[in-house]
């Protein structure tokens, strides 16, 4: 019987070892074919910004800055001038094409008293002419009379026609006149540094005494409108942020809400790093997708900010 009992002890060890080896197969292949977590969030760095993007203000032409009538921070309108730059020599040409237009509108008004001048003259040689006609054909005047009385017509005639000619040139040169005032204004006029909309002002490199230079950044100016979240989406989760997405802004390295908002705008393709590509040398083949978010509450957050961006995918 003892045999027996070894031989029925042996298969028993082998089926239980055969059952623990099936087993451990098995939950192997389960964690091999295993699920993947669900990404409910992409998160990205983002700047904020305004909606129409900073824009650099800048001098269209050279000058010394004369006064500043705008604060940094403060709310401007379009076309408020924000600083001045000294514009003597432009105004003095300004004056100097003004004085010259009333010149020449005197210069119009002889020459058309002068036509009219001529105008009375020559009804009266006319009348002359017609009288010394009836005579010579009563024989009460000579050939040389008459011809004395056409030859004043005829001349009359000529000095008004060259008078009225004056007058056009001289008027012409009024437009040409009004032409350079106009020009002298638009160049004093760029002596001056306006808002090129509704806006901030959010930064002035610029002091009182100080020289500009033509075109020369003097600076930073926020449009009137909506704050976004400006931020990059790396190329793995492109294609998971859609426009109308929640999304939620919070500080670097916190999870604190400031606040919240929406997709607006998801670029159509991909390209480099640009928003926070700090090294320049980086080789890195990776591609990223603009996403503009619209924020709820942009008194909570300021210009210019590097915060966290995290758009609910879901």
């Amino acid at each position: 019987m003892k045999p027996v009992y070894l031989v029925s002890l042996l298969v028993g060890l082998t089926a239980c070892g055969g059952s623990k080896e099936k087993n451990a197969a098995s939950q192997d292949s389960v964690r091999t074919v295993q699920t993947p977590k669900r990404i409910d969030e992409v998160l990205g760095i983002a700047v904020i910004e305004p909606a129409k993007r900073i824009s650099q203000l800048s001098a269209e032409t050279g000058g010394l800055v004369k006064s500043i009538a705008v604060n940094i921070g403060e709310e401007v309108k379009k076309g408020q001038v924000i600083l001045t730059m000294d514009n003597a020599v432009e105004s003095a040409q300004l004056r100097q094409a003004s004085v010259k237009i009333k010149t020449q509108q005197d210069a119009i008004e002889t020459a058309r008293q002068n036509v009219q001048t001529l105008r009375v003259q020559l009804q009266k040689a006319e009348a002359d002419l017609q009288r010394n006609q009836t005579l010579f054909a009563g024989k009460a005047l000579t050939q040389k009379d008459l011809d004395d009385s056409k030859y004043e017509v005829t001349n009359l005639q000529q000095q008004i026609r060259a008078s009225e000619a004056q007058v056009r040139e001289a008027q012409g040169r009024i437009s040409e006149i009004r032409a350079d005032i106009q020009y002298a204004s638009t160049v004093a006029g760029l002596k001056t540094v306006k808002a090129p909309e509704d806006g901030t002002l959010l930064s002035l490199d610029a002091k009182i005494g100080q020289f500009l230079s033509s075109n020369q950044s003097i600076g930073d100016f926020a449009p009137a409108g909506p704050l976004i979240a400006l931020t990059e989406i790396d190329e793995l989760f492109a294609l998971k942020v859609k426009v109308g997405q929640k999304a939620y802004i919070r500080p670097q390295g916190s999870n604190e809400r400031l606040t919240t908002g929406t997709v607006v705008l998801t670029s159509p393709y991909l390209r480099k790093k640009s928003l926070f590509a700090d090294n320049a040398a980086n080789l890195e083949d990776r591609r990223v997708r603009e996403v503009r978010v619209q924020l709820d509450d942009p008194g909570k957050v300021i210009i210019g900010a590097r915060v966290e961006c995290l758009i609910s995918i879901q």
